[in-house]
């Protein structure tokens, strides 16, 4: 366990001799908690690192670069996002984090891809640090892959058939956020947070993070816990979307992040259906 968390292992749902151990321990975690942290994924430490250091060089650029592709000027989540440009909680002051998103990339040919839809907008890609699009384009295929993985398996822990979701998310909208949240700032106060209080709207979550403690999920008794894990291990969550299309089976648990002395890097890919 993560504090009160439960820690999945990933191989182990796919191998027949554990899968049912861990699956009931998969149908706890969606159906009680809202939470859990995934190991043993194939996506390994090194890529992950990789790729928040890819971000870390996006975010240490002067605003006057990451103005170039700032996601105000499109109407489409792609692009960076300026801090305080976002408020997920309208009783709180707006965020103080940075975020760059980035999303399915619908082939030139797909019909969808001339209706202009904001859900399959282009990609905005900055020209620096280097090979920036190529590390995260490769990351996001590969935690598209682990995701569409898990929400088989979460169907299965829940009693309904391993194939359920494949047909609804062939061309998910699924967005790629990278937070950045820089040291807490000298004048934040009680309503000043990294990214206040909310559930997802969505279905699943697949997060990946630096390793810096920050994120804060709220129990049912109301007192907030800290969830920390390691570059390579995942925080999965659930969303409103999947609470509702299962009936109140799976559940939306709301968090945050405060923020501390220490800037910190997470990557969420929000896993929505077609």
């Amino acid at each position: 366990m993560v504090g009160e968390i439960p820690r999945i292992d990933f191989s182990a749902l796919f191998d027949p001799a554990e899968a049912d151990r861990e699956r009931r321990r998969l149908r706890r975690a969606a159906e009680e908690i809202g939470f859990m942290v995934v190991h043993r994924t194939p996506i390994t430490r090194a890529e992950v690192e990789h790729l928040i250091e890819t971000y870390r060089a996006f975010f240490h650029l002067p605003v006057e670069e990451k103005e170039t592709v700032n996601m105000a000027r499109t109407g489409a989540s792609r692009g960076w996002g300026a801090p305080r440009a976002e408020r997920v909680d309208p009783t709180a002051n707006p965020d103080y984090k940075e975020v760059f998103d980035c999303g399915f990339e619908l082939a030139p040919d797909d019909p969808l891809a001339r209706l202009g839809l904001p859900a399959y907008a282009p990609n905005q890609w900055p020209e620096r640090p280097a090979g920036f699009r190529e590390t995260v384009m490769a990351y996001y295929e590969r935690a598209l892959g682990v995701s569409r993985r898990l929400l088989g398996a979460i169907a299965a822990a829940i009693g309904e058939r391993a194939d359920y979701f494949d047909d609804k998310f062939t061309r998910p909208m699924a967005l790629l956020r990278a937070n950045w949240y820089p040291p807490r700032p000298a004048w934040a106060g009680a309503k000043d947070f990294g990214i206040a209080p909310h559930t997802d709207y969505g279905c699943l979550t697949l997060l990946a993070s630096d390793g810096t403690p920050g994120l804060e999920v709220e129990e049912r008794d109301g007192r907030w816990i800290g969830v920390d894990f390691a570059p390579g291990e995942f925080v999965v969550n659930f969303g409103e979307m999947l609470e509702i299309w299962t009936g109140g089976r799976v559940r939306a648990t709301p968090h945050r992040v405060i923020g501390s002395e220490k800037e910190r890097i997470s990557v969420p890919m929000f896993v929505n259906p077609n």
